[in-house]
């Protein structure tokens, strides 16, 4: 019997090896730094993002499968590898100064950020379920440790349990979900089970159950209702940069993941789907923004905010259409600009042990640091969809697809929902800039270092570049979708 082996193409998987190389040498930096000189380690992590965005932005090669068929690099992975690229060096940035105050500045923080970097790329350019189902497992493990990494903060220790025991058990419906579509399909491949669906009889009910485990499986990972439970808890506990990671990275890599499969693998099953989504994403919306509407503590209510974006985003993939995909990428990346730049200055203003999150702690910011409560309300405009800001034109892309599909209800459902949220939003900058300000010496003293500086400046500066000329990135969307 002859052995075939497969062509090896390193070239496919640079951005991979550079930032896991840079892992593993920011773990060794650690051992031989001293506690109170490991500033470099940061920068060094920023500098091996850095590099591996440049490797992902230069790659002009066409569609390529490697590893046997179960590695792609495609226009589709480039643009949400660069999200999720740009997702982590913007948190190396806010988490310089962060973890330094909290006393955990430590390598294997940034090794983490940067192993977890790796498993999302994965999730992106998975060609096959066993390949995607690696990149969860490495992303969820290092947020697992991430979340509870400040270990004397209670919150922070319950925030990772309850993560990873939750993680779990939606794992183990994920995992079942890619075990009954191999037993049925008698493959993992994404394009081969394409085949076998379109080849047999429609509505072999162990595909169909299989379909229903995926989604439930990713609606734990983009905290869609009604599987959305761990994420305020999980977002409040977590250190204030890592939450900020979480709410954008991950979410992008685990939507990459389940557009890749359901339009990819199942797009026979389109007709079921769809149905299933449409009312995941009118719940998820309408759910997230309500709670919000009675949260005191800032990053619960930008956690709520984060469930009701999963919603919109969710009308995009309604729509299956080219432009409802490219419009989800277009509004992933505006995403990332404005949610961490809003968790930037709540890194800033938060202080020791995250003490400050209450929305009262924002009263008088504008009279005593008029550019954090500035670029705050920038951030804030952009989430609640105000112009002219990316959030603004990313909705408006979202609800275009789901009217020109025909999802009209929908829609309507999206902009109620995302007038809705404009009242949470101003309660943080009603308390900025009208209420008085705490007496001299009882108000906020606020530290911004340089890297965190550089960080809010670069997502200022996406958010308002998206929101006045958008023209560019959703041509580089439309040129990025999955075909259905």
């Amino acid at each position: 019997m002859e052995i075939i082996i497969p062509t090896i193409k390193l070239a496919t998987i640079y951005p991979e090896i550079v930032l896991t190389i840079f892992a593993m040498l920011v773990l060794l930096l650690q051992v031989f730094s001293s506690i109170s000189g490991k500033d470099h380690i940061g920068y060094i992590s920023f500098m091996g993002v850095a590099f591996a965005s440049i490797l992902v932005f230069f790659d002009s090669s066409a569609v390529e499968y490697a590893f046997n068929s179960l590695w792609v690099v495609d226009n589709y992975s480039r643009f949400f590898k660069l999200i999720f690229l740009l997702g982590t060096g913007l948190t190396i940035l806010i988490s310089i100064k962060y973890v330094k105050d909290e006393g955990i500045n430590h390598g294997e923080y940034f090794s983490l950020l940067l192993f977890a970097t790796v498993g999302m790329m994965l999730m992106a350019g998975g060609a096959d379920m066993l390949v995607i189902f690696l990149g969860i497992e490495l992303m969820s493990i290092s947020l697992y440790v991430l979340a509870g990494y400040t270990r004397k903060r209670q919150a922070s220790n319950e925030s990772s349990l309850k993560y990873f025991l939750l993680g779990s058990f939606a794992t183990g419906f994920l995992l079942y979900g890619m075990a009954l579509i191999y037993g049925a399909t008698g493959t993992t491949n994404l394009k081969g089970i394409a085949e076998f669906i379109s080849e047999s009889s429609f509505g072999n009910p162990i595909i169909i159950m299989g379909m229903i485990l995926l989604l439930i499986g990713f609606g734990f990972k983009i905290a869609s209702v009604p599987f959305h439970m761990w994420t305020p808890d999980v977002y409040e506990g977590a250190p204030s940069p890592i939450t900020a990671f979480m709410s954008a990275g991950p979410k992008a890599a685990a939507f990459a993941a389940l557009l890749r499969v359901f339009v990819e693998a199942l797009p026979s099953l389109q007709g079921v789907w769809i149905d299933l989504i449409w009312i995941l994403s009118a719940l998820t919306m309408t759910v997230g923004n309500v709670i919000a509407l009675v949260q005191n503590n800032v990053k619960r209510m930008l956690a709520y905010s984060s469930i009701a974006h999963a919603g919109y985003v969710m009308v995009a993939f309604v729509s299956a259409s080219e432009f409802g995909i490219a419009s989800i990428l277009y509004y992933m990346l505006a995403y990332t600009f404005m949610n961490i730049g809003a968790f930037g200055i709540i890194t800033a203003i938060g202080g020791k042990d995250d003490g400050r999150v209450n929305v009262d702690d924002y009263t008088g910011l504008a009279y005593k640091y008029p550019l954090a409560a500035a670029a705050m309300s920038l951030f804030l405009f952009s989430l609640a969809g105000i112009p002219p800001t990316a959030g603004f034109m990313g909705k408006f892309y979202i609800f275009s697809a789901a009217i020109k599909s025909g999802y009209i209800g929908l829609a309507i459902i999206g902009v109620i929902n995302s007038v809705i949220s404009v009242y949470y939003y101003l309660r943080i900058t009603i308390a900025m800039y009208m209420r008085e300000p705490e007496p001299a010496g009882q108000g906020l003293s606020l530290a911004f270092s340089p890297a965190l500086v550089i960080a809010l400046l670069i997502a200022a500066y996406g958010v308002l570049r998206m929101g006045i000329f958008p023209s560019a990135y959703i041509a580089m969307a439309q040129q990025s979708f999955i075909p259905f």
